[in-house]
């Protein structure tokens, strides 16, 4: 196998580019006109043709191979954006779930792929001890990252609804059996 000539990018950096293109984009449409106007026809074209150039490698891959793909974090988001993913987009999101279970796992909670209803991804997510929101970042934290990283594994689905549940605070066992004085 022949060595790449460039040096290859970590996905730090590839995440810092394309943070960077977001903004050029926002800068260029934030000025209309016919520069405007040609500058993002070049940029739909362009990707156009780089998603046709991506589905016919796929058309390319074996089974394998195109699992791999999938399971590249930058090439299945590009799979995604294309619409050309070989996996259906609940098994999308249930691996995004996954990847954020022991991050929800460390704030004292944990998160579980439920199903998709119609077009409606569920979750069972437990928040931790029943601290409520004084305990490091709120459930609402962890909702977000779960519905932010669920919609961007599988966009074909319009929305995340949590099954939520409150892990039970720890009650000591003296406080159950002492009565009271009558």
């Amino acid at each position: 196998m022949a060595e790449p000539t460039t040096a290859r990018l970590a996905d730090p950096d590839v995440e810092a580019r394309l943070a960077r293109l977001d903004q050029a984009l926002e800068s260029i449409e934030a000025v209309p006109g016919p520069t405007t106007r040609a500058a993002t026809e070049a940029v739909a074209l362009l990707t156009e043709v780089y998603g046709e150039a991506l589905a016919r490698v796929l058309d390319h891959a074996d089974g394998r191979l195109a699992e791999r793909f999938a399971e590249d974090e930058l090439l299945g988001h590009l799979m995604v954006l294309h619409d050309i993913h070989p996996e259906p987009a609940d098994r999308r999101a249930a691996r995004a779930v996954e990847r954020l279970r022991p991050a929800v796992r460390e704030r004292g909670g944990d998160v579980e792929w439920a199903g998709v209803e119609g077009q409606v991804a569920r979750v069972r997510l437990t928040t931790g001890g029943g601290c409520g929101s004084g305990c490091g970042g709120g459930g609402s934290e962890v909702t977000d990252a779960v519905r932010a990283a669920v919609l961007a594994a599988a966009p074909e689905l319009t929305a995340v609804e949590p099954l939520t549940e409150t892990a039970p605070a720890f009650v000591p066992l003296t406080t159950v059996t002492h009565r009271g004085a009558p």
